[in-house]
């Protein structure tokens, strides 16, 4: 899993003063300096002449071996002098991502661009020129200068025979060389694979090196290395290259930076483009180097390329970007200036002043602004109820003669909502249907939430049923806001019927429950009320919350059904929910006179069930963070936008651990919302699971994993890390130890589960494969969510999880040894 090393930055961060001369001096005393977090570091300024000084000692490496030449390229035949170099494949011609003037029909509304809209990484490549980026002249010495033969010879075969193996056949041929072989000798033969375009072999070999004692670290080769690993998107390795550089305190060169920095944006993985925000960071406050334009105009890209409710928390980082571009005195694109306003105007509270002063800037510099502008200030109108400011704005965008695009409509709707003129948003929308021919899903949504909040009933049951008529799909919104204004005027009626609609044409969600529940306990139907918080607690992907709970408690304290009241308080002490104040002393007087002790729920502490969904989730990838003292830990719950499976687990996980979480995170426990990342508080209590799967930060399968295999544990690791492929099997995905594996294989086998292994870089998968994916689906079945048995015994698998496994091939073989290491490390599927 990714772990996000620096966070975003805003201009703010480089007001520190410091003396270059003084922290250099710490930095190469105490490289652990280099690890701290940006703020800490000197100005722009001052860390640019830092670089003069980092640059010098790096270049002044003492040579390997008193007859080392410099190489700067590498020719496919032996010569006295190699070099390497940019693989002749990557174009050294400039050529800017963002440098097209704008398509006056862009939107940077981008949630429905396609993919391969987001990014183009061939382009970053080929317009990175590498030879003038800053790094050092690798030295190594040739065969023929060697004074043995028999080395000579020695290394002539490794040099024939290592790129032939595999990893595992590799480590031992170079461990049995271990008695001759020394840091020159490893040097030229990591040197020799990249020659020949081996970097896998290369890094191999250099990982090799580095467990042996005559180590030294050679700042020119893992450069190279990291670079060649970055320009072959393998992101991971050239990570590894990178801190390793760091924790031997040395600054990265400028390529490195850059090449990974690429290589992040380049993989459609979850969590990369948050560690290319890191690395550009620190490529800049570490580093003190200037980014090339394309680098900065590729990033900032990327970030306004996600959907709106996700981009708006890249703001300080796109800011930081702009605020660079700025003060290295490159040219800011049209793109540049319309994607910060965007990114502004998706922002809970608008800063106006900012917007102004952008809009202000673009005018200075020639710029005109095109629709992509006027459609985000018509959005931050909206929000702020400024009909005026939306007038005037909707007139601007109807004279750009480039059509109205469906969102504006919307915008302008939301405006007149909140300055309290609903029929006119009613008009807005009737105008949107003559001039587009139709209206989509959103604007039906918008339409209805806003005659909602107006009581306007006979229009808003009009509506509803035109929308349903429309053949339009997710009713669900609308459904909430009926049924809302149904339950303020207390037509109930009115609003169970609206109930059963729904469940016609909708999966019934909590909040829909949750209205239909108090209106049955309001009206007094306590039969049909405890059938559906009936179905709420059975059904997973719904589930019971706070609110739910205490509205069948007020329900069954007022009709005196005080046995039933009882049970649910002891389910509440259970899921250790909150009991509304005025509740709580009628329960407590009632408690009184049944038991001595009142039982309330003041203890934090995992129940068996938490317990083993923990071990699952941890054995398919979830994370512990802990503090400096080893103390209190943190669990980060973090799933895949991607995957249609965490969709519906994040809600039960959510809902399982809800007394453990961060209170900034309760706040979604009322929505059908729930954030894709969240964690608990910090807890000694998580010291247990810390010291068994992340000991000193690093993740580990414990050596008593055996005994915590149990079926409701498997189901979660599948269910969370698990995927099912399209010919019926079970793939499990875990990182660790081979002996670790292991022992996970031998317990399996215990249950009578057979399964075979294959290794993927830092990854394993362990496979349950044609009947032994049939008893595997038995034992675990149980445990499964309701909503996820389809999908998970034989229904289509996710296009994340195909990506991930369509590499992951059986067939040669299943030990965790030897053929284990049957595929390459490329590990950038996390």
């Amino acid at each position: 899993m990714l772990l996000c090393r620096a966070a975003e930055l805003s201009p703010s961060t480089l007001s520190l003063t410091h003396s270059s001369s003084f922290f250099s001096t710490l930095c190469f005393s105490n490289p652990n300096l280099l690890s701290m977090r940006s703020s800490l570091f000197p100005p722009l300024s001052l860390l640019r002449s830092l670089t003069l000084c980092l640059s010098h000692n790096q270049h002044h490496h003492p040579p390997t071996h008193p007859f080392s030449r410099h190489i700067s390229s590498f020719p496919l035949s032996t010569t006295k002098t190699c070099r390497v170099h940019a693989l002749p494949s990557f174009s050294t011609s400039v050529e800017h991502v963002a440098g097209k003037a704008s398509d006056p029909e862009e939107n940077w509304d981008l949630s429905n661009v396609a993919q391969s809209e987001v990014f183009d990484v061939e382009k970053c490549f080929a317009s990175a020129d590498l030879k003038h980026l800053g790094a050092p002249k690798l030295e190594v010495s040739e065969l023929e200068e060697l004074p043995e033969q028999w080395r000579r010879s020695k290394l002539a075969w490794l040099c024939k025979e290592l790129p032939a193996h595999k990893a595992g056949t590799l480590s031992r041929i170079l461990n049995a060389q271990k008695k001759w072989i020394r840091q020159e000798d490893a040097t030229y033969l990591a040197v020799h694979c990249m020659r020949i375009r081996e970097n896998d072999v290369g890094f191999r070999v250099y990982k090799w090196m580095m467990q042996q004692h005559w180590y030294r670290f050679d700042f020119a080769l893992a450069t190279k290395l990291a670079d060649y690993m970055g320009k072959e998107r393998k992101f991971s390795k050239c990570r590894d290259i990178f801190d390793d550089t760091i924790n031997q305190g040395h600054v990265p060169s400028e390529s490195t930076f850059h090449i990974l920095v690429v290589a992040y944006l380049s993989a459609p993985v979850q969590g990369c483009l948050e560690e290319a925000c890191g690395i550009y960071n620190r490529m800049i406050q570490l580093g003190g180097y200037q980014p090339r334009l394309h680098l900065h105009n590729s990033l900032f890209k990327a970030l306004v390329s996600q959907p709106g409710t996700s981009s708006k928390h890249y703001l300080k980082q796109a800011e930081f970007i702009f605020h660079n571009l700025v003060t290295t005195g490159l040219e800011i694109h049209k793109d540049i200036y319309s994607g910060l306003i965007w990114l502004h105007s998706y922002q809970d509270t608008i800063d106006k002043e900012r917007m102004a002063l952008l809009r202000k800037e673009m005018q200075q510099a020639g710029i005109e602004e095109g629709r992509d502008v006027l459609v985000s200030l018509l959005r931050a109108c909206s929000k702020e109820g400024d009909v005026e400011g939306a007038e005037s704005t909707w007139l601007r965008l109807c004279d750009l003669e480039v059509g109205l695009p469906p969102q504006a409509y919307v915008y302008k709707m939301e405006a007149y909502s909140r300055a309290g003129v609903p029929l006119r948003a009613l008009e807005i929308f009737r105008e949107m249907q003559e001039q587009l021919g139709s209206s989509n899903a959103v604007a039906y949504h918008k339409v209805i939430e806003v005659l909602c909040k107006a009581q306007e009933v006979e229009r808003v049951e009009s509506l509803m049923t035109e929308f349903i008529n429309t053949g339009l799909k997710n009713f669900m919104p609308s459904y909430i806001d009926l049924m809302n204004m149904y339950f303020n005027l207390g037509l109930h009626d009115k609003l169970e019927s609206a109930f059963s609609q729904c469940l016609e044409r909708c999966r019934p969600s909590r909040t829909i429950c949750s209205i239909y529940l108090d209106s049955l306990v309001k009206v007094g139907n306590l039969a049909r009320a405890e059938e559906i918080f009936g179905l709420m607690q059975s059904d997973a992907a719904i589930g019971v919350n706070a609110r739910s709970c205490n509205t069948i408690l007020s329900g069954y304290l007022s009709s005196g059904d005080y046995v039933k009241a009882e049970n649910i308080f002891d389910l509440m002490c259970q899921k250790k929910y909150d009991v509304e104040p005025p509740l709580m002393e009628n329960i407590d007087y009632i408690l009184s006179l049944s038991r001595k002790v009142v039982k309330k729920p003041v203890s934090l502490k995992l129940s068996k069930e938490q317990r083993e969904i923990l071990v699952g989730l941890l054995l398919g990838g979830l994370q512990i963070d802990s503090d400096e003292d080893w103390k209190n830990h943190m669990i980060r719950f973090e799933f895949s936008e991607n995957s249609s499976t965490h969709s519906l687990l994040k809600r039960h996980i959510f809902d399982q651990y809800h007394e453990w979480l961060h209170p900034s995170c309760k706040s979604s426990e009322s929505t059908e919302d729930i954030p894709y990342k969240f964690s608990t508080i910090s807890h000694s209590y998580f010291a247990f699971y810390a010291e068994q799967f992340w000991p000193k930060g690093r993740r580990m399968i414990p050596k008593l994993i055996h005994r915590w295999l149990s079926p409701c544990a498997l189901a979660y690791w599948y269910m969370y890390g698990g995927h099912k492929t399209s010919s019926g099997d079970v793939l499990l995905k875990i990182k660790g130890s081979e002996e670790g594996v292991e022992k996970i294989v031998k317990s399996l086998k215990a249950k009578s589960l057979d399964c075979k292994v294959k290794r993927k870089g830092r990854v394993f998968w362990i496979g349950f494969l044609g009947s032994s994916s049939t008893w595997f689906w038995k034992l675990v079945e149980p445990y499964i969510l309701d909503d996820l048995k389809y999908a998970l015994k034989g229904g289509q698998i996710s296009d994340n999880s195909r990506v991930e496994t369509e590499n992951v091939n059986f067939g040669s073989g299943s030990d965790t040894n030897e053929n284990a290491s049957d595929y390459s490390d490329d590990d950038n599927n996390l």
